[in-house]
């Protein structure tokens, strides 16, 4: 049966409201809207504005308010519209949830679950499309996961709850459209790289809305002779560096995708550790392909080429091979 990434997001929120009264959702439009994405779309009629709670254009108050619940014995799940707008609650998130644990010696903990839409493609222009997922990875105390396949939309949110530390979870928006052939639907881990495509020439490592580019671009690769590896990072904060190192002492070359700014980068992390890790194991200098150093547009030709796209990956690819065709 045909899934979509959005009917995963939306059926996991709902079975977790139904399995366990201790699960709230709130955020802005999760409740008569149905959630900018849709992916609350009829849950205030089942559940109720006591469990689906619309709130003001305040991030930094609903999600510390979030915190509080999470404190208080219940299970919240925070919905920020997009990754842009939760700037607003980084003191939230960075000073108060990801810290609790720490600065009370173990007494408390902050079972918090924020979902938000992060990247470009859609012509929201600069406040509505950055991939900040990296600024979140840095922070410890808090686990960072971007779920690319229609599997972890559905499978990571019931784990990200079960867990007692806070969980941020990134969805992409170019994925919400995304379908895929289903039997079941079940928990998926927090942690750990997954193998989306096997190869022995490069290892192309990305994560979340970049998955299906590379995958576009190991397919017309193979075509040209070259056989790439596809690594989908899926969780950001823990990084699951032995599967990285393991896939780039295979294939001896690495290009890594990441739809945020090079500088400063997950990409750059990401590097720092296959060298740290599998230097000697390199026959090519890692390659990078990250968005453009601007704003991201509003114009869509220009959005789109301010964005990693499959053209870009096989070039970066084919350079390693000295651009052989």
């Amino acid at each position: 049966m045909k899934t979509t990434y959005r009917t995963a997001a939306h059926d996991a929120i709902r079975d977790a409201l139904r399995e366990d009264t201790r699960v709230v959702l709130l955020g802005e439009d999760v409740g008569h809207y149905g959630g900018t994405y849709a992916v609350s779309k009829g849950l205030l009629d089942e559940f109720g504005p006591d469990r689906v709670r619309d709130t003001p254009l305040s991030e930094l108050g609903f999600v510390g308010i979030g915190i509080g619940a999470a404190l208080g014995g219940l299970r919240p799940i925070v919905e920020v519209m997009t990754v842009n707008f939760s700037l607003l609650a980084l003191d939230q998130i960075v000073n108060t949830a990801a810290a609790l644990r720490h600065m009370s010696g173990g007494q408390f903990s902050v079972p918090l679950v924020v979902r938000m839409a992060t990247g470009a493609g859609r012509q929201l222009a600069a406040q509505h499309s950055h991939s900040l997922e990296g600024w979140y990875a840095h922070i410890p105390g808090i686990k960072v996961v971007a779920p690319a396949t229609v599997e972890d939309a559905y499978g990571m949110l019931g784990a990200a709850l079960a867990d007692p530390d806070p969980v941020i979870i990134f969805e992409h928006v170019q994925l919400y459209n995304m379908a895929a052939d289903i039997e079941t639907l079940g928990p998926t881990e927090l942690s750990g790289a997954a193998i989306r495509r096997t190869g022995t020439d490069v290892s192309v490592i990305t994560y979340g809305g970049c998955l299906p580019k590379v995958l576009d671009a190991a397919n017309e690769l193979a075509l040209t002779g070259i056989d790439c590896e596809v690594v989908d990072l899926r969780s950001l904060r823990p990084l699951d560096t032995e599967t990285v190192i393991a896939s780039v002492s295979k294939t001896h070359r690495a290009v890594i995708v990441d739809e945020a700014w090079r500088t400063g980068s997950l990409a750059a992390e990401v590097s720092a550790r296959i060298v740290e890790n599998a230097f000697f194991e390199l026959d090519a200098p890692i390659a990078r392909v990250c968005s453009a150093e601007v704003p991201i547009p509003y114009a869509k030709h220009l959005e789109q080429a301010a964005l990693p796209q499959p053209d870009k990956i096989v070039a970066a690819v084919k350079s390693l091979f000295g651009g052989r065709p």
